[in-house]
């Protein structure tokens, strides 16, 4: 009997292996760039640094990109049974921290940068959605995605890709509850609340529709991204291929007890949404920077880049903005330090 669930067992495992490594990770591919890159330039460059980076590029961009377009397409399907209208009619009615959960839930399925994330975030407010509400989807939506679940479960298993969406979350729900019960919600600019709120009743799509608008948003949002692919793959592969390990574990190792500190910090001007950072986390990851260290620095990029605060800041005062910032960069620190803690839970 007890061998019997010690096969199980280890089937199930290396289902997940396969899924992981094969499917999400496409190492097949890897290797196939690597073949290829022996077969035209030789032995000698493939296994030279130069070699190994342009591997290291073409596999990276591959993966993240054909990734990122099944996982668009997908989402934008669901999108397309609740338009604005809809979801708005749906969050009005609930209320406290249930109302922020839900605002959270559904940033992981809207914009992938927190720039595209304001404007929804304007309709929102002019729907006389609570403060909560609104700040836990801004906070939420740039920060956690089904996009970034599947591709961090690529580089680093499901136990840190599933525990990294849900403190996104957590940290999304508490961030939008703390600026609704302080009352520090109040201090938007008036223009947002006082715009005409026009709810459009959408018409009904059909399954072909769907599948049009599903490709439509895929091509959009690949464009928009691509450029941050790039640089973050390029970046990706100079740290992986160049930069000695040892000043990656100096800086940024778990011993290190500013690290995490110097990775938010670091992060908060950098504009990029998550896809451009993935590559980035799995370099410093592989050069053996602390693992809530590298997920600080991701958070900080996709929430806190300098120009997604420059476009808060023209809908939101001062306090508001210092406190938003404020909340979310303690919010960041604090599982950064709780991931280097219990970092051996979740790499064997």
């Amino acid at each position: 009997m007890i061998r019997g669930r010690v096969d199980k067992l280890t089937i199930l495992k290396e289902i997940g292996d396969f899924i992981v490594y094969q499917i999400l990770g496409m190492k097949w591919l890897n290797e196939l760039i690597g073949n290829l890159i022996q077969w035209i330039f030789g032995e000698t460059f493939a296994n030279s640094t130069w070699g190994e980076i342009i591997q290291y590029f073409f596999y990276d961009f591959i993966k993240i990109g054909l990734l990122l377009c099944f996982l668009i397409f997908i989402i934008s399907y669901i999108q397309s049974f609740f338009p604005p209208e809809r979801t708005k009619k749906i969050l009005s009615r609930y209320h406290g921290i249930g109302a922020n959960a839900l605002g959270a839930l559904l940033g992981t399925v809207t914009p992938f940068c927190s720039c595209s994330s304001i404007p929804i975030f304007i309709g929102f407010s002019r729907a006389g959605l609570s403060t909560g509400v609104t700040f836990s989807f801004l906070i939420s939506s740039p920060l956690v995605d089904l996009g970034a679940l599947a591709l961090l479960t690529s580089i680093f298993g499901y136990g840190v890709a599933l525990t990294y969406v849900a403190v996104g979350l957590i940290l999304a729900i508490i961030g939008g509850t703390i600026i609704e019960k302080t009352g520090l919600g109040k201090h938007i600019e008036p223009f947002v609340t006082e715009g005409i709120d026009i709810i459009i009743e959408s018409q009904k799509l059909t399954f072909k529709d769907r599948l049009i608008y599903s490709k439509d948003q895929m091509l959009s949002t690949y464009k928009k991204v691509v450029l941050y692919i790039v640089i973050g793959v390029i970046i990706g592969a100079v740290i992986h291929n160049l930069i000695p390990e040892a000043w990656i574990v100096s800086a940024l190792g778990s011993n290190n007890p500013l690290s995490v500190i110097y990775a938010t910090i670091i992060g908060a001007p950098i504009y990029a949404d998550i896809f451009g950072t993935i590559p980035v986390a799995e370099a410093l990851y592989a050069k053996g920077a602390g693992l809530g260290t590298i997920l600080a620095f991701m958070m900080s990029v996709t929430t806190l880049s300098l120009p997604s605060l420059i476009m808060l800041k023209k809908v939101v005062k001062w306090k508001l903005l210092i406190a938003f910032i404020g909340i979310v960069m303690i919010g960041i620190i604090i599982i950064g330090y709780a991931f280097n803690g219990l970092e051996y839970l979740f790499i064997n």
